[in-house]
C-alpha cells in the first residue's frame, strides 16, 4: 500500500479509537439535596397553618448555570465537567431544594415556588440573586447571595442581606463537592428561615436550629 494511504488509515483508525473511548465514558448526573428531616421545626399552636411563603425568583450567575458541572481551577480559569453533569437546570433544583429546607424549617407556613399559580396568596416572598456558586474539587465550596423578604408578592421589602457560606467536602470526588454544596444552601435556608421566623410570630423553628451567616 502507497505510504500515504497508510498514513490516512492509521490517522482515521486513532481517530476512531479516540472518539470510541470518549463515547465509552458513561455520565454521571447530580442534584443538590434538601436537609435531612432531623431538622424539622417543633407544630406550632394547634389549628394555625402559617403564613403562605413564596420562593423566587432564584438567579445564579449564568456561567454556572448550565448543564455541566463548573469549578474553578484558578483565580482566572473555570473547568467544564464534560461527564459530571447536573440531572435539572440548577436554578430550578437550587429553588426547589431552597423551598424544600424552608419546609422543614418551618413546617407551618406553606412553601410554594416561582412561578405559583396568581391566584395565590403570599404572605412573604423570598427573592434571591447568587452571585457566586463555585467549588474546587477537593477544595472548598462557596456560595454568596444576596436575598430580600418581602411583606406580600413583592410588596414592601421587610428586610434584605447578603450571605456568605463556606464547605469542606468529605472526599475528593464531585459527589463529595456537590454534597458540600448543598450544605451551603442549608446554611442560607438558615438563615431565612430564622429571619422569617422573626417578622412572622406565628412561624416556629425547632429549638437549637441557628443561622450562621458572614458578610464578605
Amino acid at each position: 500500500m502507497h505510504p500515504i494511504m497508510l498514513a490516512l488509515v492509521a490517522v482515521t483508525l486513532g481517530t476512531a479509537l479516540l472518539v470510541g473511548g470518549c463515547a465509552s465514558q458513561p455520565s454521571r448526573f447530580y442534584l443538590l439535596s434538601a436537609l435531612a428531616n432531623t431538622e424539622t421545626a417543633s407544630p406550632g399552636a394547634s389549628g394555625q397553618q402559617g403564613p403562605t411563603i413564596g420562593v423566587g425568583p432564584v438567579t445564579l450567575p449564568r456561567y454556572v448555570d448550565r448543564p455541566q458541572i463548573v469549578t474553578r481551577t484558578s483565580p482566572y480559569e473555570i473547568k467544564l465537567a464534560e461527564f459530571d453533569r447536573w440531572a435539572e437546570a440548577l436554578d430550578s433544583n437550587f429553588t426547589r431544594v431552597l423551598a424544600e429546607n424552608l419546609s422543614i424549617l418551618l413546617p407551618t407556613a406553606r412553601v410554594v415556588m416561582s412561578p405559583w399559580p396568581r391566584a395565590t396568596p403570599i404572605d412573604y416572598q423570598i427573592t434571591v440573586d447568587v452571585t457566586h456558586f463555585l467549588s474546587q474539587v477537593g477544595g472548598d465550596s462557596l456560595l454568596i447571595a444576596d436575598w430580600t423578604l418581602f411583606k406580600g408578592e413583592g410588596q414592601d421589602a421587610l428586610t434584605s442581606g447578603r450571605s456568605r457560606f463556606s464547605a469542606s467536602p468529605g472526599g475528593q470526588d464531585y459527589a463529595a463537592m456537590v454534597a458540600a454544596m448543598s450544605q451551603t444552601v442549608a446554611s442560607l435556608s438558615r438563615e431565612i428561615a430564622t429571619t422569617i421566623r422573626g417578622v412572622g410570630p406565628k412561624v416556629s423553628m425547632r429549638k437549637g436550629v441557628s443561622a450562621r451567616g458572614t458578610a464578605p
